[in-house]
């Protein structure tokens, strides 16, 4: 082979292995830009899940956050023993910045939190007989609207003060179901809930009444005589205050870890209830 043949003939192969090259890297760029997952998009309050009739739903609610240090401690429980829980805040209770912080991180929490709507003043500073009456029907609901705002409360559930009651889609049941507010807030889509259980509290203590082994003993029975107020799903009410103290906190851990040895409990928040989902 001559010289210019051989020049030739290199040129040929460079040229080759280049057209090659590039093709290869457009074709592992194109390949590596498809196997790409989109991210998933982030849950926001309020998105429906399939629940499992085989399951028991277990819906922790604890009433008048921001209480710290109460707040922090169930918080901190939640938090390490991975479950999920509603808090019902009150506005009024939103005094200064760590407070507001406190509210933000439950917010933020979400899908393992919620936020939802316990009133600004909790029924005009604990007068119920006012804030229930019909002449004050206008003022009590706007004092829920200015609540949902002033929190930045993402979903449309509500827990009224001082009262067991239930509504959702036209059926109200429980304390004062029938009253004017209750029938407003229901017909501009909210959803009330009221409990199945509580945790109380010891008589002028912040401190839980019942013991953990007592507690277990009424969500068993709950569960195994279907008298909750919609199957399979039991909520727990309690607040926040009860467990400032660490030996609350600890029984708090207690009674969660004692119930996730049953496979059948789920902990959800509650724009997952049964009732809340219901369109």
């Amino acid at each position: 082979m001559n010289l210019c043949k051989m020049k030739l003939t290199g040129m040929a192969i460079i040229a080759l292995v280049t057209v090659s090259s590039c093709k290869n890297k457009g074709t592992a760029e194109n390949k590596g830009a498809d196997s790409v997952k989109p991210e998933t998009a982030k849950m926001v309050p309020g998105t429906p899940i399939q629940l499992d009739n085989t399951k028991r739903y277990i819906y922790l609610t604890w009433d008048d956050s921001p209480q710290p240090p109460g707040t922090v401690n169930s918080k901190a429980v939640f938090v390490e023993e991975g479950i999920k829980a509603t808090f019902f805040s009150v506005g009024f209770n939103q005094v200064g910045p760590f407070k507001k912080r406190l509210i933000d991180s439950i917010r933020n929490a979400y899908p393992q939190f919620l936020l939802a709507n316990h009133s600004f003043s909790h029924g005009f500073k604990d007068k119920y007989g006012t804030f229930y009456s019909p002449a004050m029907t206008d003022s009590a609901l706007n004092d829920f609207l200015r609540n949902e705002k002033e929190l930045n409360i993402p979903v449309k559930i509500i827990r009224l003060p001082g009262n067991n009651g239930w509504a959702a889609n036209g059926d109200l049941h429980g304390q004062k179901a029938n009253t004017a507010l209750v029938k407003k807030l229901d017909s501009l889509g909210y959803k009330i809930i009221g409990w199945d259980l509580e945790w109380t509290q010891q008589a002028k203590a912040k401190a839980p009444k019942e013991s953990v082994d007592e507690m277990i003993q009424r969500v068993n029975q709950k569960f195994e005589d279907g008298t909750t107020n919609q199957q399979n799903a039991l909520v727990i009410l309690s607040h926040d205050r009860l467990f400032e103290k660490k030996q609350y906190a600890d029984s708090l851990k207690k009674f969660i870890s004692i119930l996730k040895q049953d496979k059948r409990i789920v902990f959800e928040t509650l724009d997952h209830y049964p009732s809340v989902q219901q369109k």
